[in-house]
């Protein structure tokens, strides 16, 4: 562990590595760095509402961790407003305080947030709050919030400055009424009805929160496939089960305007067969996000951008500028955490002489609806277009003793294997703890395990990932809880 923090920021040097950003892949490559003995400091330009320097880029202030506690508290409340009863537990008159779900979200994102702090002090980081950018030679103009622009030399640059929600220009963002995903995150009130552009896994998630606490939710996707990056089997059957639910998804709806109107908004769109016009209370832009490089670099950086404006780098995270390197959702590959924070673990590693990769064949994607969905790996969609030999197998949760105890049997596990070979290309999960059961695949999958090994491996009794264990099992035929499929 580097105790020591170097020197302040200054023309003097000092540095061995400089991070931009401090979000997943930001911090995660700071702290690796200085665990290996490397003085490093790391910049962030990012501000909490009271204006104060925040650490944990998007993922913890405004991402994956309050859109989680707030998918938390409304499934509880769902679960108790339709299910409880099911169960034999009576709950009397129910209500939803907003405010305090609001207070209990920010009170987990200021423990986080404040974790981070505490590992870079434990770890010898220098946390640097203003904005960073990268002039050439491994220079970084380093700008704090309230003073003047210095010139920090450094041996090696980590660029992280993460992503932001896209705008569109056919709905502008208008405050209370119109919003991104960030603002949909502080709504003081539920919505009488709402509206979400996308049906992404931000969409997904964020109609999920108000639908369940009971605002009549309408998703408009563009596309007129669902999901079409996951399996077409897990896409049909989460379609149907959200539906059920309550969510109005409606495909091939292109946004043609969306415009204030009194309290709310006016939105028009059009699909197949004519325009619509309808009505909400609130409105989320919820169409995706774009690497953010405003103000990163210098024209003499030597960083170069890619067709679609990420930074372009090669396979180990290297930009077109000597030892200068680039990760996380300012890359190409997924905008996903934990991606970000592999990538960052494996450039620290990398300066310091180790040779880690990072498997992009083994990156899981969660969608946090409820069921969850998650998969990692080929899809069958695309083995199949690219002609490719495979088996697969399937389990459903229905049959799941540990799924049925729970009142949350809806859903399956599918595995895809290689038809020659055995090896598990993918696995896909629509169901309770999609999101924890994923971590098994990753794993089998990153030790080029067949379906066989999945299948000869003792899984406890009754779990949830006896479903992994049987659809294994179903590749060859030899599910024991289910019937399987002839095979030729």
């Amino acid at each position: 562990m580097n105790d020591d923090a170097g020197p302040g920021p200054g023309t003097d040097g000092g540095w061995e590595v400089v991070v931009i950003g401090a979000g997943p892949a930001g911090y995660a490559a700071a702290i690796r760095a200085a665990q290996l003995g490397m003085r490093t400091a790391c910049i962030d330009k990012s501000l909490d509402r009271e204006g104060n320097p925040t650490l944990g880029g998007t993922c913890l202030n405004w991402g994956c961790i309050p859109s989680k506690a707030l998918l938390d508290v409304s499934h509880k409340y769902a679960e108790a407003a339709g299910h409880f009863g099911e169960l034999g537990i009576g709950v009397g008159d129910l209500s939803i305080d907003v405010p305090g779900m609001m207070a209990r979200k920010d009170a987990v994102v200021t423990r986080l947030t404040g974790g981070v702090g505490a590992l870079f002090q434990g770890n010898g980081v220098t946390a640097l709050a203003g904005s960073g950018r990268l002039l050439g030679n491994r220079r970084v103009e380093f700008t704090p919030h309230d003073g003047e622009a210095t010139v920090l030399e450094a041996e090696h640059v980590i660029l992280a400055p993460g992503s932001v929600p896209i705008d569109i220009d056919q709905a502008p963002l208008v405050p209370g009424t119109v919003v991104d995903s960030t603002g949909a995150l502080e709504f003081d009130a539920v919505p009488g009805r709402l509206g979400v552009i996308g049906a992404g896994a931000i969409g997904l998630e964020l109609g999920s929160v108000w639908s369940r606490l009971g605002s009549e939710a309408v998703i408009l996707e563009a596309l007129d496939e669902f999901l079409p990056m996951a399996d077409q089997r897990i896409a049909r059957d989460a379609l149907r089960a959200f539906k059920r639910q309550g969510l109005d998804i409606r495909l091939g709806c292109r946004v043609m305007r969306a415009e204030p109107s009194g309290d709310g908004v006016t939105v028009t769109y059009q699909d197949a067969s004519d325009e619509h016009v309808v009505e909400f209370d609130r409105l989320i832009v919820a169409v995706g996000r774009r690497p953010y490089t405003e103000g990163l670099l210098a024209p003499d950086s030597g960083v170069n951008l890619d067709e679609r404006g990420f930074l372009y780098v090669n396979d180990l995270c290297a930009t077109d500028a000597p030892e200068v390197y680039a990760v996380g959702d300012v890359v190409r590959g997924p905008m996903l955490a934990h991606k970000g924070a592999e990538e960052g673990v494996m450039v620290a590693e990398r300066i310091a002489g180790h040779k880690p990769l990072v498997n992009y064949d083994c990156v899981p994607n969660v969608i946090y609806t409820h069921p969850e969905i998650a998969w990692v790996g080929r899809t069958e969609q695309s083995l199949k277009a690219d002609g490719e030999n495979y088996r697969t197998g399937t389990f459903s949760f229905g049959a799941n003793g540990r799924a049925l105890a729970a009142n949350d049997a809806e859903g399956i596990v599918k595995i895809v294997a290689d038809a020659e070979t055995d090896r598990v290309l993918g696995v896909h999960v629509f169901g309770p703890q999609a999101s924890e059961l994923i971590a098994q695949a990753v794993i089998a999958m990153e030790f080029d395990a067949s379906a066989e090994d999945l299948g000869l491996t003792m899984f406890a009794h009754p779990t949830l990932a006896e479903a992994v264990h049987e659809a294994a099992l179903g590749v060859g035929g030899r599910a024991i809880h289910m019937v399987n499929r002839k095979r030729a």
